[in-house]
């Protein structure tokens, strides 16, 4: 059984004097130095789900996503995240869990830590089956049906967006002596993962949830994640933005894109101060000078209505004398 654990306050560190950081963006937060008790919990559960397929084979037939029996068993989308069946799957997936927990939960505090493996969970198990439906339709082929769809993947990819987000200058270790920085680790996953679908066809069953994970990750944390210490909602920064997954030489495919939801989101989720930018200097300037003499036609009404009240004043006064 878990322990409780006080929410923690997020390791931030402020940022350089004269910097402009864009409102609504999370401060520089430092790398975790302790594994949480939190990550060794879900570590638990993951290798304890591992075991118990060992145990009662049958029960994945209840725990992971099987789209020919997830009609009547709804609750597998919602479990299937969090079922390794095998065991490298399990062993990665907790070491995944342990070394990025590690870095993304004390700048979010517990309750949102667990806030977002729910989400993302829950939302790649249900985009898993609804795309292994389509792919039945689409090719005919039942082992789409019947396929036991199941892992923690989907969440590690989350993370992955995550640690872009709030250490994207992190070094992360992927072979001997190769590393890759946080920023780029999401769109390096989505290619090897491509590739491998192409040379092990059985490991196509893991890219829609990688693929769903990273964006509905980047979804939520751009524009409905509340800042615990702004209190505002996403991150409008331009180093968090949707072209910003992917190299420069891409841009003219991904800023069609994310204008797109810029303009289905952002009004929503960005503070009003940064919502409407003004693009054209000539605009801004006019209506700057609109302002000044609304303003100056305001206080000289004040002023007016003042020095008319001066004189009615004194002269009761004198009255009553």
């Amino acid at each position: 059984m878990m322990e409780s654990q006080p929410l923690q306050a997020p390791t931030a560190t402020a940022p350089p004097p004269g910097s402009a950081e864009p409102a609504g963006a999370p401060p520089a937060v430092t790398p975790g130095k302790e594994f949480t008790r939190t990550c060794k919990g879900l570590v638990v559960v993951l290798i304890g789900g591992y075991v118990l397929l060992q145990l009662l084979p049958s029960s994945l037939n209840y725990l992971a996503i099987i789209p020919s029996k997830t009609i009547p068993y709804v609750w597998t989308v919602f479990t299937a995240g969090y079922i390794e069946q095998v065991l490298p799957g399990a062993i990665g997936s907790s070491l995944g869990l342990l070394f990025c927990g590690k870095d993304i939960e004390p700048a979010w505090g517990r309750k949102e830590f667990l806030k977002f493996i729910i989400l993302i969970n829950s939302i790649c198990g249900i985009l898993a089956f609804c795309f292994a439906i389509g792919l039945y339709y689409v090719t005919g082929k039942e082992s789409f049906l019947v396929t036991p769809l199941s892992g923690f993947h989907g969440c590690l990819a989350g993370f992955l967006v995550a640690l872009k987000q709030l250490l994207p200058n992190l070094e992360l270790p992927m072979c001997f002596f190769w590393k890759i920085k946080a920023k780029w680790m999401p769109f390096f996953v989505v290619c090897f993962s491509s590739i491998m679908a192409f040379i092990v066809p059985d490991s196509i069953n893991f890219l829609p949830t990688l693929v769903s994970g990273m964006y509905v990750s980047w979804l939520y944390l751009r524009y409905f994640q509340r800042n615990p210490l702004t209190g505002l909602k996403g991150d409008p920064s331009d180093d968090f933005s949707f072209p910003s997954l992917f190299p420069a030489a891409m841009r003219p495919v991904t800023d069609p894109v994310a204008n797109l939801f810029d303009r289905m989101l952002c009004a929503r989720s960005r503070p009003l101060e940064v919502a409407l930018p003004i693009s054209d200097p000539t605009k801004a300037s006019r209506r700057r000078e609109r302002g000044e003499r609304v303003l100056e036609e305001r206080l000289a009404a004040d002023n007016a209505g003042d020095t008319e009240a001066s004189p009615r004043g004194h002269g009761h006064g004198t009255a009553e004398d």
